[in-house]
Formats: structure tokens, C-alpha cells, sequence
């Protein structure tokens, strides 16, 4: 099972004392301006299904809201266990989480729940083990088919006050991507010093006479901003001097030992932590890849067309609360419904299945009246439908003949 948390803005307005729920916090939309309202939730790794959720303040960081997730989940499955009467009913499960939950006190929960997980570290917290190169030949390629590209080594070391299995992954797809995202920050990075560069040396030469004379603090401050994506600080190189005429200078040059460093070590790696010591790697990888599914729900939920989050137009606790309880209903039956189309071996998306079902039409045939007929007579016949649209009908049909049955 998947774990997430995600912030969804609101248009709540700033005096509006009358929820507490909605919060100004980091929002990954780019809406720091605007109250936001957090929702965490659980699912199953092989679909949609929904199986724990909460909402919660917009200002509280996803390693806080965790283990208030962790002991609800368990407490759900200790019910279950109470009502069926058996001493232990959990199923064998294992959650997968992202390097934002990670803390010391939520891995000792792990461990006190005895919950098997796959999660992930950052690469700057294990150098030793990020600064492998990705050609050592301790790095073994994964003979499964999904992970083409994808080699990987194991080691054991203590992290968070035990020892545990760590996975490190390289993977060509995550490289490219990486390194095409590592030369247009440069680019970018590079743009932006010359013109900060030009603009220095038309003060110089008197071009630019008025406004505040740059201080060296200012030019440093200016500088952090411009590098302050990932690696850009490291590769490359910037120098400011300040001359007699109190006006400073700018030089910058990119480090190839650095580039060359980072595109041989750090990029197109992952460093997986996992309680799963009995599964390979491919195994592993595997699970914590499937992360991608519960990043699909909250891009399905935010969809104003597919999910139902949007729009919000409730504004005290209760009826917020009430709000991300019917969408995690929506969520359910989307869920239920993907789930019986694949198994009816129908490889489609929601979108997909939502939009070849919005294009069966249902056409009515009015005929003139015969003879002492009182009213027309009309038929009603649906549109020639695709040949997915008449698989997608008959999944329904049987659906509706197992519902009668029951």
C-alpha cells in the first residue's frame, strides 16, 4: 500500500475564523498566498482503492501528519480483528512512502508496529554510498522486464538507530531525464550571471548612472538566488571582488571536473530503504516505483473533469470534513470500477474508461401515429458503440447481473 499527502489550495478568506483546518503552508501548486487544506491518504499499490484518509491543517509537514496515519491505519486493522474475533487478521501489507516522512521517531514507530516498508533516503545523507560510480561493477542489472535499464547492489547499514537493508538503484531512464534537467538549470543559471555580469560592468563604464550602488552582500545575495537549484552551487564556480571604485565584480565558470563528478555518481540514483530483507531487489525497486499510482489518484482528484475535489465551496471544518469524505467515496467507486475493467483484461485509464462511456448516446425514434393510435409511437436505441465502448457495457451488464443475483 501507498501512502501520500498532498495540499490543495482554497479561497478561503484570511479572517474567516471559522475554520481551523485551512491553513498558508508550502503548496506545490505555487499558492503559498492562499489558505490550503491538507489530505493524506492510503491506497492499494495494484489500483485506486482507497483504504485510510485524513484531513488535516495546511501548515503541518508530512513527517508530523505520518505517524498519526501509521497508528490510525492500525487501530483500523485492530478493529477488524476485534469484530472477526481472531487474534491477529492483518494481512500481509507493506507500506511505501516517500524520503518526506522520514525522521528517526516514525522509523522506531515502523518498528514498534512491526510494519514492513519500502521508502527511500537522500542521496547528500549517504555520500558514501552516492558517490559510487555508477559503472562500478558492484551495481548488478535487473533481468526484469519493466526494470530495463536498471541496475542495482545492497548493503546493510545502521540508519535510524537500526541496522537495515539499502538498496542503491541506477536507472538510465531516471539519468537522461536528470541530465537534461541538470544542463537547462545551467543554461538558465549561466543566462542569468551574465546579465547581473553586464549590468555590473555598465556601472563601471557609466552607462547606468542612477539607482543603488551594488554591494558585494548584494551581489552575493543575487548569486544564492540564481544557484539555488540543485547542483548549481557546485558546478558552477562564482567570484566576486570588490575594487577601489567600490564597485564590484563578477566572474563565474562551470566546473567539467564537478559536471563529469555528478553525472558519474549522483544522478540516475536512488537509495531505497526497506524492512523487506527477504525480497531482490528487482522486488523492491519494483514496489517503490508503484508510487506512481497514488501520484496518478491525487492528479486524478485534482482534475476539475475526473476527480471531484474541486471546487470547494464550503468553508467551516465540519462541512470540509464532510466534503473530502464523498470525494474519497468518488474515489472508491472509480476505484472499484478500474479495477473490474482490468480484470475484465481491458488496459485503459479513467480518463479513457470516462470518456468512451460520455460517448454512448441514447437516440429516441418518434413514429406518427396509425390508424386510432392515440399517441406516438418512439423507440429508444443507443448510438453505434465503439468496440471498447461494448466491452465497457457488457463489464456493466454483468456487474448488474451479479448485483440482482445478490
Amino acid at each position: 500500500m501507498c501512502l501520500d499527502n498532498g495540499g490543495r489550495f482554497t479561497f478561503i478568506n484570511t479572517f474567516n475564523t471559522r475554520c481551523e483546518i485551512a491553513k498558508r503552508g508550502k503548496n506545490k501548486q505555487g499558492r503559498n498566498n492562499l489558505r490550503q487544506i491538507s489530505y493524506a491518504l492510503f491506497c492499494c499499490a495494484d489500483g485506486h482503492m482507497p483504504l485510510s484518509y485524513d484531513v488535516y491543517e495546511g501548515n503541518r509537514n508530512d513527517a508530523r501528519q505520518f505517524p498519526l496515519m501509521l497508528r490510525s491505519f492500525d487501530s483500523f486493522f485492530k478493529e477488524l480483528c476485534a469484530i472477526s474475533g481472531t487474534a491477529d487478521c492483518k494481512p500481509d501489507t507493506t507500506l511505501i512512502f516517500d524520503k518526506g516522512n522520514n525522521s528517526a521517531p516514525n522509523f522506531k514507530l515502523l518498528d514498534s508496529l512491526n510494519l514492513p516498508f519500502v521508502g527511500s533516503l537522500k542521496l547528500c545523507e549517504h555520500k558514501e554510498l552516492a558517490q559510487v560510480s555508477n559503472k562500478d561493477s558492484s551495481f548488478v542489472p535487473c533481468t526484469t522486464a519493466e526494470l530495463n535499464g536498471t541496475k542495482s547492489f545492497r548493503v546493510k547499514k545502521n540508519v535510524y538507530g537500526r541496522e537495515r537493508v539499502l538498496v542503491v538503484s541506477f536507472s538510465q531512464d531516471l539519468f537522461n531525464a536528470q541530465w537534461l534537467t541538470l544542463q537547462n538549470d545551467i543554461a538558465k543559471a549561466t543566462e542569468s550571471l551574465s546579465v547581473l555580469q553586464q549590468k555590473l560592468e555598465d556601472r563601471v563604464n557609466g552607462v547606468i548612472k542612477g539607482g543603488k550602488v551594488p554591494t558585494t552582500d548584494s551581489i552575493e545575495k543575487q548569486c544564492h538566488n540564481i544557484l539555488s537549484r540543485q547542483y548549481m552551487k557546485r558546478v558552477i564556480k562564482v567570484t566576486i571582488e570588490e575594487r577601489s571604485d567600490g564597485i564590484p565584480r563578477l566572474e563565474y565558470a562551470i566546473d567539467a571536473d564537478a559536471v563529469h563528478e555528478l553525472s558519474d555518481t549522483y544522478l540516475g540514483k536512488h537509495i531505497l530503504i526497506t524492512s523487506r530483507d527477504d525480497w531482490d531487489d528487482a522486488k523492491i525497486i519494483t514496489a517503490y516505483r508503484s508510487q506512481f499510482v497514488i501520484e496518478d489518484v491525487f492528479k486524478e482528484m485534482k482534475d476539475r473533469h475526473t476527480g471531484s475535489w474541486w471546487p470547494l465551496h464550503h468553508w467551516t471544518d465540519s462541512k470540509i470534513k464532510v466534503h473530502a469524505l464523498y470525494c474519497t467515496i468518488s474515489l472508491l467507486l472509480r476505484a472499484l470500477v478500474m479495477r473490474r475493467v482490468r480484470q475484465a483484461g481491458l488496459q485503459i485509464s479513467m480518463k479513457r474508461i470516462f470518456s468512451e462511456l460520455d460517448g454512448i448516446r441514447e437516440v429516441v425514434n418518434f413514429y406518427p401515429r396509425k390508424g386510432r393510435q392515440k399517441v406516438e409511437r418512439c423507440q429508444s436505441v443507443l448510438t453505434k458503440p465503439s468496440e471498447i465502448q461494448q466491452r465497457l457495457m457488457l463489464i456493466g451488464s454483468s456487474l448488474n447481473r451479479v448485483g440482482n443475483g445478490c
